[in-house]
């Protein structure tokens, strides 16, 4: 049932309204109140048009925050795990923000703007943990401010995403053959700026912008309007969970935790070992060393058997070996797929067990993405 109007307890995005006009299920996540699916096909039409056309996300619940002042950029880079000295302003890269045992508080989307300023896309539920860990450690004279209403951001992902960017006059990739996977541009849209970022979460070519805050609702308008004959369609966070777990990408709260390391989710990719310092810097270097007791998986499910997170998993012998962290039915494989973190004895090509519901489902161990990313 669609809700009539907008959760009063919980934080809205500049385009509430207009979810609840187009008869979006609404629902809380991370303290938002933000649309699951919307009429006309629900998950499934929108998971599909991600992956053959165009969708459009609304994903202004994503925190956002700015570090700015003399040695900015050395000292975000003294305190989350990448090594932002890797890429050059103009470029943004995912990172992780961990705490003294290793585990990890809130992973975040890196934008660096200069030495003197970075700006921040940390989760929702997360950003004030984020916020405040850096404040407390800032020294003089770097400020750090959170701008979590100063702007919207919306997604628009999929094969077409080019051409409806293109359609709207924002930078794109086949009028910028240079705007590569994970840069951004600052940009102008009626006037009004707008910052456009090729990346995403679905593993498929995308863009994410950030809008204004107040100018979130016009430019959305205009993407379903532009984007009508490419078969665009709203997507909510039904479909982005399905999306992003056909590619394997982590969620934090349920892949990540502050009790689960970048080690254990084989995120390593994301951590600069080399640097001298970062939060969590010494447990992480000791489990890498002496090797994690459990880590992140694949499976996949051989009969109708669906994955749902803290389902437990056995061995083919009856040994627990771990919980589901990530479960769902793919779209476009038509079987359950999931993470789960297993013991480490288990490897990638075996098979266990995961209880269903109090059923046996047997499952395959792979190594994500479940699906072909065209990201790039």
């Amino acid at each position: 049932m669609t809700d009539p109007a907008p959760m009063a307890d919980l934080h809205h995005s500049p385009l509430t309204q207009r979810h609840v006009a187009l008869g979006a299920k609404m629902a809380d996540f991370g303290g938002w109140d933000m649309p699951i699916d919307y009429p006309g096909g629900g998950v499934l039409k929108e998971h599909a048009a991600v992956r053959e056309a165009v969708g459009v996300f609304d994903v202004s619940h994503l925190g956002k925050a700015q570090v700015r002042g003399s040695g900015a950029l050395d000292f975000v880079n003294g305190v989350l795990t990448n090594d932002i000295r890797r890429i050059v302003p103009g470029q943004a890269q995912y990172s992780l923000l961990c705490n003294d045992e290793g585990g990890v508080v809130d992973d975040l989307i890196v934008y660096l703007r200069g030495e003197d300023d970075v700006f921040l896309v940390p989760n929702a539920a997360n950003t004030a943990a984020v916020v405040a860990t850096l404040t407390e450690q800032a020294p003089t004279p770097i400020t750090v401010e959170n701008l979590h209403d100063r702007f919207g951001v919306v997604a628009v992902q999929g094969p077409r995403s080019a051409e409806l960017m293109a359609a709207m006059g924002l930078p794109n990739v086949d009028d910028h053959p240079d705007l590569d996977y994970m840069s951004f541009r600052d940009a102008s849209w009626r006037g009004r700026p707008v910052v456009v970022c090729r990346s995403g979460y679905t593993g498929e070519h995308g863009y994410e912008l950030l809008p204004a805050w107040e100018d979130a609702g016009d430019l959305w308008d205009a993407l379903l309007e532009a984007g009508e004959a490419l078969g665009v369609r709203p997507v909510g966070l039904g479909a982005r969970d399905t999306l992003r777990t056909e590619m394997g990408y982590a969620l934090h709260g349920q892949d990540l935790s502050p009790t689960v390391s970048p080690v254990q989710a084989r995120s390593g990719w994301a951590v600069g070992w080399d640097k001298p310092r970062f939060a969590g810097r010494d447990a992480l270097l000791v489990e890498r060393d002496s090797g994690p007791r459990r880590l992140l998986r694949g499976l996949r499910a051989t009969d109708r058997g669906i994955p749902r997170p803290h389902m437990r998993v056995t061995s083919v012998d009856g040994a627990d070996v771990g919980e589901v962290t990530s479960g769902t039915f793919s779209p476009t494989l038509r079987v359950g797929i999931g993470l789960a973190l297993l013991d480490a004895s288990v490897t990638d090509g075996d098979q266990v067990q995961v209880d269903v519901r109090g059923r046996t489902s047997v499952m395959d161990v792979v190594r994500p993405p479940f699906v072909t990313s065209h990201v790039r």
